[in-house]
């Protein structure tokens, strides 16, 4: 940098992803699509902004995301937008404007995308983050909630992150719920005095919430109503034939009563998957059902379950569990040349690499020795080198830059 010139810097929260860096996030985003081809997910990218109702409407307009997290401006044209904030109310939208409500069913749909969220800035959490999310769509039976947890789990473990804490409850239908969150809240009553400002706004407008809360000690409290004491008779026998499927197939769980979620749009299943390594207790993967979503949204009713996680908080786990991707051996050529004449034979010889599916890049417009640093520094396995002379005799110089060995062959004897 040139003295006395400003430094722009990536906004707060936000970072850039660095050549070094792309062998965990391809290590990461292939086997999220692997896992996805395999149980047959098929990819939806939506946009990076959408109307901010979307989100008001389906997240909750008293969660935390919407009261303090979202991204919300005005266009020039007066509408309101928002940065993306979560995938599922996205997919779902599309899921109505695109007609694939009219597809056959169930419906299996994943994401590898960017968010966005003023959050504070720590580990593995930032204000522009990127997930990998799975939905599936018109499935109301308990298999669902199955398939989506064993996915989730063993996409963790094929990247070689195997000491997991699987987190479930089931915070009943909307129904159930009305009589719940009257009980929490006269359950709540009477502890007020030791809430913060935040807690005791929860405690009005969504008494659900204060579960979620990390600013209240649960181990004061030892008799807590508990969601799955209110299940209607569908919900408990969903609820009873998911548990009996994770014991069949020996996934072990534990029940967390006071698991919620944060999202206003979910009902019966959630979950939560936390590194048992990791003190800060942050789930890598989190999900539930939504089987309201899409009739809240202007659609037919339709049950629904999925899970997101952060990509950014996977690639943080795998280096705190020293698993570090194998970057896959590769040749890597370099023609370096001598004198005009040689560059445009040089130039011939790398696309005639590259048309045989080699890497290859051309030496730099520098002396044979500065080329030869080059071909070091970007840790070329051969070098092919030519100059006057090679061209003449029609041969050209192959250097192994792993031995120093070097020998000249015909031009012609270079074939693959």
């Amino acid at each position: 940098m040139k003295k006395g010139t400003q430094m722009f810097k990536s906004p707060r929260g936000t970072s850039d992803i660095l050549p070094k860096d792309w062998q965990y996030w391809n290590y990461v985003i292939s086997k999220a699509e692997n896992i996805a081809r395999f149980y047959n997910y098929d990819r939806i990218e939506t946009p990076v902004i959408e109307d901010s109702n979307l989100f008001l409407k389906s997240i909750g307009a008293n969660t935390d995301i919407v009261e303090k997290e979202m991204y919300i401006f005005p266009d020039h044209g007066g509408d309101n937008l928002s940065l993306r904030a979560e995938g599922t109310a996205p997919v779902c939208r599309a899921y109505l404007q695109h007609g694939l409500h009219n597809s056959s069913h169930p419906l299996r749909l994943y994401y590898i995308s960017s968010m966005f969220r003023y959050d504070r800035p720590q580990a593995g959490r930032y204000r522009q983050f990127h997930q990998f999310g799975i939905e599936l769509l018109g499935e109301e039976d308990y298999s669902a909630d199955f398939e989506i947890i064993q996915i989730a789990i063993k996409y963790l473990e094929t990247l070689g992150l195997t000491k997991l804490k699987l987190l479930i409850n089931n915070i009943g239908d909307l129904k159930d719920r009305k009589k719940y969150i009257q009980d929490l809240k006269k359950y709540f009553e009477n502890h007020l005095d030791t809430f913060n400002e935040q807690d005791r706004k929860r405690f009005e407008k969504n008494p659900l919430r204060l579960l979620d809360s990390k600013n209240i000690n649960f181990n004061q409290f030892i008799d807590i109503p508990k969601s799955i004491d209110y299940l209607n008779a569908e919900a408990r026998l969903h609820w009873e034939n998911l548990l009996e499927q994770l014991d069949h197939f020996e996934i072990s769980y534990t029940i967390d009563h006071k698991l919620v979620r944060g999202l206003d749009y979910y009902n019966r299943t959630v979950f939560e998957i936390h590194p048992t390594t990791d003190g800060s207790q942050t789930a890598i993967i989190a999900g539930g059902r939504y089987d309201g979503l899409i009739e809240q949204l202007g659609g037919n009713p339709t049950p629904a379950i999925g899970f997101a996680t952060g990509i950014e908080r996977i690639i943080l786990n795998l280096n705190e569990n020293l698993i570090h991707p194998i970057k896959k051996i590769q040749e890597l050529w370099m023609v370096a040349y001598l004198g005009i004449n040689a560059k445009t034979e040089a130039i011939r010889i790398s696309d005639y690499l590259r048309q045989n599916k080699q890497v290859a890049v051309l030496g730099p417009n520098r002396s044979l020795k500065s080329q030869m640093r080059y071909a070091s520094a970007i840790k070329a396995t051969k070098v092919i080198i030519i100059g006057d002379k090679e061209l003449t005799d029609s041969t050209i110089i192959i250097k192994d830059m792993e031995t120093g060995n070097q020998n000249t062959m015909l031009l012609s004897k270079l074939t693959f």
